[in-house]
């Protein structure tokens, strides 16, 4: 354990910038942390702590500037605060306002100012002159507008039988489309459809994208590109889909794992082919209209997967001229491939055009919300955004999470954080452009490790993850225009607030509106008897469910499944024995709670373990019973698949990210087989029952 920070000077420097010098992982308990990794926090910063001296001087200069700035770099007026930003409020008597609005009006105060991002000017009467970002945002975020249920689906894992060896957009409009006007449900919620890093073998977890803000073109259904049957070389075309079947099969029928590197080189055949057709008028201007919405990061997105293709997939291994994406070199370069950077262009615009048709499918079937996204908490060093936005990344730092109960060597996620200094500077932009281009096709977006908004854990590059310390960010700024973008959309959004939770993080993101995750087997009465928490004592503002995808599916929770797999790959920190005894005294405790409140049919189910499926069923009649505004029922549940699709902990151990769903006995389920499932379908039929009493 470090020792404590025992330099004032540095501590103070640390929390001016919202370095922290301790954390608690439990109340009561606090832990110090390196001043190794204050110092390399700071310096990632823009801040030398190198020295007492560099020290001295730094704080001296923060508090000069502290002292004599009329405004932060960011302020935020909540809309319904009627008493306004507290920043503005405490400039000098006498300071004059000029505001110019998002809109393009000017005005001389802030009464009245309409929703945005705005640039205001105070002048003071001694002469001095601030600039901020003013954020103008409703009070609280879009409320879900009516209780309902949905499914939880990894899209990768959800084939059909069109689909080209994963699943695709267009099972996710079928999906939607069935599930919307057969079984009444309101939302699918999706993983993050991010772009990943490029090459063989990528990295297939979809939480370490390349890009955050552009979709990855591997979901594409090539056949529902409108210029596919326009195009020639159609004995090439015929060819691709011959082998397209192939792969589909080796999944569904031969068991084999998805292959996302195999998948993409028959697509990106096949999209070479369709984009020689020329785009008809209307298209034209619809892709015209999507590069001028997106612009330079546009630009940038594409170039970089245009140099990738020439350079390898890290931009860091790059020839020196081309790491710079404003430099001459990477501008002749641009010039030089401008046809690879036309064809990452049209991508990125099919793709987007894809994920909206599925949220309109997912509403025309009758969804209030519609299709969920995911939201990754950061994006690989070496992938696209970090090579276009380097000035708001900190250098040399990763996220990750200290030691904890479950992971006493803390955690190194190996993502970029954004630095908080730079992204106030410009007014959150690139937060503000990321949120946007997610809500264009997201009725509800789903934030993982929400209390990001808050606090990331950084790791120093080269330390292990307990040699990390807390950085701290502008939360209410972060939700100000999280409510402001997700409000213009009219759409909801989730946080994943699981695990460790800052005290006062839940209840900010209650008050402004954005839902909490609740899961099942976690919800227990931790400050009282630790029994599972009876529905009535669950939160109303959340999402419901009984796991995730790094969880392990219902089925392997009632069969104790999920502890011989644990034990099969050597993951357990006790004997197999304790660990199966703890989780059947587990699942005894909850089926108990279930069959007392009339939620399990015994006289069909037998005796406890004998039914899985109504114990299943059980669940979700729980689930319902709660206040839970949203109700989550993870897709493998419904046809009995008993593996997660991500097992934390491992690496080349376990399939992760790369399972189809599949049932009970392992054999992979198909999209077409799913709906037409009586299991499935006896499971849903759960949210049609009359109320249990």
């Amino acid at each position: 354990m470090p020792a404590a920070l025992e330099d004032e000077d540095l501590s103070r420097l640390a929390q001016l910038h919202g370095v922290a010098t301790s954390y608690s992982p439990a109340p009561g308990r606090t832990v110090p942390v390196p001043a190794s990794a204050v110092a390399a926090a700071l310096a990632a910063l823009g801040v030398d702590a190198g020295t007492p001296d560099a020290v001295r001087a730094a704080l001296a200069a923060r508090e000069r500037e502290l002292r004599e700035r009329l405004l932060p770099p960011t302020v935020v007026h909540w809309a319904g605060d009627a008493c306004g930003p507290a920043a503005l409020a405490a400039l000098p008597p006498g300071t004059r306002l000029r505001i110019e609005t998002e809109q393009g009006e000017d005005r001389d105060g802030t009464a009245d100012l309409p929703l945005g991002v705005h640039r205001v000017t105070a002048l003071a009467p001694d002469g001095r002159t601030g600039h901020a970002h003013l954020v103008v945002a409703p009070d609280r975020l879009p409320a879900p507008p009516v209780r309902c249920h949905g499914l939880l689906v990894q899209l990768y894992s959800l084939l059909s039988r069109r689909s080209w060896g994963m699943g695709d957009l267009g099972d996710l409009a079928e999906l939607a489309g069935w599930a919307g006007r057969t079984a009444g449900v309101g939302f699918v919620q999706v993983n993050p459809l991010h772009s990943a890093v490029p090459g063989a073998p990528t990295d297939p977890s979809p939480y370490r994208p390349s890009s955050r803000r552009f979709p990855d073109p591997v979901h594409l259904r090539i056949e529902d590109v409108p210029e596919f049957g326009h195009a020639g070389d159609r004995e090439r075309l015929g060819g691709l889909l011959e082998r397209a079947e192939r792969l589909r099969a080796a999944v569904l029928d031969k068991g084999a794992l998805i292959d996302r590197e195999a998948v993409w080189e028959l697509k990106r055949e096949a999209l070479e082919i369709v984009l020689r057709v020329p785009l008809g008028p209307g298209r034209q201007a619809a892709y015209d209209d999507f590069r001028a919405a997106h612009g330079q990061a546009l630009e940038d997105h594409a170039t970089w997967y245009a140099l990738a293709e020439t350079h390898g997939s890290d931009w860091q291994l790059w020839p020196e001229g081309l790491r710079d994406p404003r430099s001459a070199a990477t501008a002749r370069a641009r010039a030089e491939l401008a046809d690879r950077v036309e064809f990452h262009t049209r991508l990125a615009w099919l793709t987007d055009g894809q994920l909206r048709a599925a949220q309109r499918a997912a509403r025309e079937a009758g969804m209030p919300v519609g299709i969920v996204h995911d939201l990754a908490v950061g994006v690989h060093p070496a992938g696209a955004d970090a090579w276009a936005q380097q000035d708001v990344f900190a250098a040399g730092m990763s996220v990750g999470a200290p030691p904890d109960a479950f992971n006493a060597r803390g955690q190194d996620w190996g993502l970029p954080p954004w630095r908080p200094d730079r992204l106030a500077a410009c007014g959150h932009a690139p937060y503000r452009d990321l949120l946007r281009a997610l809500f264009r096709y997201a009725g509800a977006l789903r934030i993982d490790h929400v209390m990001g908004l808050f606090r990331l854990w950084w790791v120093p590059q080269g330390s292990p993850p307990t040699e990390g310390t807390y950085v701290r960010y502008d939360a209410e700024a972060m939700l100000a225009i999280l409510a402001l973008e997700a409000g213009r959309a009219g759409a909801v959004v989730i946080g994943e607030d699981l695990g460790t939770v800052e005290p006062g993080v839940r209840e900010a993101l209650q008050r402004r509106g954005v839902l909490g995750t609740s899961v099942l087997w976690f919800e227990r009465d931790w400050e009282g008897d630790g029994r599972p928490l009876p529905p009535e004592r669950w939160r109303a503002d959340c999402l419901a469910t009984a796991t995730t995808h790094d969880l392990p599916p219902t089925a392997a929770r009632l069969t104790g499944d999920h502890v011989d797999l644990r034990d099969r790959l050597g993951l357990l920190t006790r004997s197999a024995a304790e660990e199966r005894a703890e989780a059947v005294a587990d699942t005894a405790e909850w089926l108990a709670l279930l069959g007392s409140l009339g939620l399990l049919n015994l006289t069909a189910a037998g005796p406890p373990g004998t039914d899985e499926e109504e114990e299943i069923r059980a669940v979700h009649r729980f689930l319902r019973r709660t206040p839970a505004r949203l109700i989550g029922v993870w897709l493998p549940d419904g046809v009995g698949d008993r593996r997660p699709q991500n097992l934390p902990g491992t690496r080349d151990e376990y399939p992760n990210w790369r399972l189809p769903i599949a049932d009970r006995d392992g054999r992979p389920v198909p999209l077409e087989e799913l709906a037409a499932s009586p299991r499935l379908r006896a499971l849903l039929a759960v949210f049609r029952e009359a109320d249990v009493p």
